[in-house]
């Protein structure tokens, strides 16, 4: 089976989370896929945890890891580039789990000149903690009976569960949220993201993925809406990472990335004086 498509998944020292997480891939569809972990400076457990699910997963999966200097998720999401070896990436967290067609959506709606643009289902705790492997594996965490039987509130948002064929391609249509790249639920060609120069690593958390996506609009690439169709649900958890000041910094260059029209980023995958184009 040759390999089409690599799949990079980020942690930071949550393996049950991420344990959930790749059960859900080892139920895909389509599994001409390889799984790099983006590992931003996890300790040893992450890493033994790696080791021994291995055995029970079809998919090549290659650990990639740096010391923790805090969230350098741009710094490790740009090592993990250079560790894919298809021509095709798609980008999502380690704290979301895949409905099993969830590879296969992003395969079949590739198109060159485009990345696209899903996004997630958000899961309060109690049912975050409540999924075990079985649940996975019998696809209970994407059936609305079963998350409602485990106290899910009714919302206008959990089409995104139900939607299919017709459905699902109206919401994508009508939807007023931005086809923008999502660190959670995206995926492009690598060419346009090497050509871009990947994430601007100076950036902490805080739009650092979608910062990306608007460099690579500047490069021509355009975007596609499949959030209705490629679908994983997101486990809950802290955000102990977030800060005003990182935030800050990151609007600011955003805002230069857009008025500039910036293409390249001298802070990434190559870090050089290269001027802007």
């Amino acid at each position: 089976m040759k390999l089409d498509t690599s799949i990079i998944i980020s942690t930071y020292n949550s393996p049950q989370w991420l344990a959930k997480v790749l059960y859900g891939y080892n139920k895909q569809t389509y599994r001409n896929f390889e799984i790099i972990i983006a590992d931003d400076g996890s300790t040893h457990e992450t890493k033994d945890f790696i080791d021994k699910i291995r055995t029970e997963l079809f998919y090549p999966l290659i650990h990639v890891w740096h010391e923790d200097n805090g969230f350098q998720k741009s710094e490790i999401h740009n090592k993990a580039i250079a560790k894919c070896h298809t021509d095709y990436i798609i980008m999502s967290d380690g704290d979301c789990i895949p409905r099993i067609d969830f590879v296969a959506v992003h395969a079949k709606y590739r198109e060159k000149g485009y990345f696209l643009s899903g996004g997630y289902f958000m899961l309060p705790m109690a049912i975050s903690k409540a999924i075990t492997k079985e649940d996975i594996y019998n696809e209970n965490c994407f059936n609305l009976k079963w998350l409602k039987k485990n106290h899910l509130k009714s919302s206008f948002k959990n089409n995104k569960l139900t939607a299919s064929g017709f459905i699902s391609w109206f919401l994508n249509r009508v939807t007023t949220t931005n086809a923008s790249w999502n660190g959670h639920n995206a995926s492009g060609w690598k060419k346009d993201i090497i050509a871009v120069n990947g994430f601007d690593e100076r950036m902490q958390y805080g739009g650092e993925d979608r910062e990306l996506g608007e460099r690579m609009m500047n490069l021509g690439i355009k975007s596609k809406q499949i959030r209705y169709s490629a679908i994983c649900v997101h486990l809950d958890h802290k955000r102990g990472y977030v800060n005003e000041a990182a935030l800050a910094k990151n609007r600011a260059i955003r805002a230069i990335t857009k008025n500039e029209k910036k293409i390249w980023t001298n802070f990434g995958l190559v870090k050089n004086s290269k001027t802007n184009l």
